[in-house]
């Protein structure tokens, strides 16, 4: 037994689907917002019940995304506790993913402070701030989101936009290291990321790990559950887009990202960084059903101890997203997020991919069943 699972860096709008830029138009022609909210409902309850009772959504249109977390909230959706980015804000990221994901476009540092202004005040959780951004952009950002008391999460790879992130104070940095995207880091910069006690959430697995997974067991894309999960129509279409998974563009830097990907990781669990866990999950073959198993295992066999992974998939998540108080472990006066898994996951961190019982909130959504009657406790029966 353990406390629920938090994802500090999912997307609700996919579902593992090979190509971003055939994905969103097969939206559009199929439904819609309809289908949308559809896809949204089936990666919630996918993540739920996979152990994960709280996600961190970075990156979805601002209506779908605050409509999927007040519906899960009153009780209308099954489904993970959704914490809402709403739209990323960026510069100069274009094309397919910029329209699917909502991202808004800015071009100078006052917009971008206006921009968090307006979605604060519309009701995101949080703020994601994308690719090409300056260090004028993250203060602007920054200091908005002071001022309206939430958090923002950076998207960057490369040594200077993690530095400019850091620098301006930025309160997660969402990707570094990943997956050998980028090559190692200074040690100067590692240093300072160590000794500011900044978050980092790598999302090490969804690109390296996940490739190097698919092509020992190619049959992991038609797992019967995702079948089920999906429904026919929906399924169809993944299945689709993954049949000659290995040519995907998303996966081109493959040859790069094994060569890098040991030591992105090793940089930052070596150092003693506060590392969180998050996934990218939905991302291509990079199923909200066991993304977050998958990212923990690969920072274990990185030589992180079982121990500090799982902490980082729960307290320490809880506290890089402002929600310390309330979530990331089980005690008196927090939610009572819980699960229980088959096997210690001391022992075997794979584990925590066989999950038996969801309780989100104290509401058992998976597993546990009615408790059986017990006998009254008498005087005698206290040791």
């Amino acid at each position: 037994m353990l406390p629920g699972l938090i994802e500090a860096h999912g997307h609700l709008l996919v579902l593992g689907h090979g190509a971003y830029d055939t994905w969103f138009p097969w939206i559009a022609a199929h439904g819609g917002d309809t289908m949308l909210t559809r896809v949204m409902e089936i990666s919630a309850r996918q993540l739920l019940m996979a152990g994960v009772t709280t996600t961190v959504d970075l990156g979805t249109p601002l209506e779908p995304a605050l409509r999927i977390r007040d519906r899960i909230n009153k009780g209308e959706v099954i489904g993970t506790r959704v914490l809402a980015s709403g739209p990323w804000i960026s510069r100069g990221s274009g094309g397919a993913m910029q329209d699917g994901f909502g991202g808004l476009n800015i071009t100078s540092s006052d917009e971008a402070g206006q921009k968090v202004e307006e979605l604060a005040r519309a009701g995101v959780d949080h703020i994601k701030a994308h690719a090409g951004l300056t260090l004028d952009d993250y203060k602007a950002m920054v200091a908005a989101a002071r001022r309206n008391r939430i958090r923002i999460h950076a998207h960057v790879y490369g040594e200077r936009d993690v530095r400019n992130a850091l620098e301006a104070g930025v309160d997660v940095l969402q990707h570094v290291g990943s997956a050998g995207t980028a090559p190692p880091y200074s040690k100067e910069l590692i240093t300072d990321i160590v000794n500011a006690g900044r978050p980092v959430v790598i999302t090490a697995a969804h690109r390296a790990w996940i490739y190097e997974a698919t092509a020992a067991f190619p049959e992991r894309l038609q797992d019967p559950d995702l079948k089920q999960a999906f429904g026919a129509e929906i399924y169809a279409e993944v299945q689709s887009s993954l049949k000659n998974w290995w040519s995907l563009g998303y996966f081109q830097r493959t040859d790069r990202e094994m060569l890098f990907r040991e030591r992105g990781v090793k940089q930052f669990i070596e150092s003693g960084a506060v590392v969180g866990m998050g996934t990218d999950s939905g991302t291509p073959m990079n199923f909200h059903s066991e993304a977050l198993w998958r990212e923990i295992k690969v920072h274990v066999d990185m030589g992180m101890s079982p121990g500090r992974a799982i902490a980082a998939a729960t307290r320490v998540n809880a506290q890089a997203i402002g929600k310390g108080r309330e979530l990331g472990s089980i005690e008196p006066g927090k939610i009572a997020d819980i699960i229980v898994v088959n096997g210690n996951p001391h022992f075997d961190i794979t584990a925590l991919s066989r999950v038996e019982v969801v309780v989100k909130d104290g509401v058992v959504y998976k597993g546990g069943g009615p408790a059986a009657p017990r006998p009254p406790v008498t005087a005698g029966d206290v040791k």
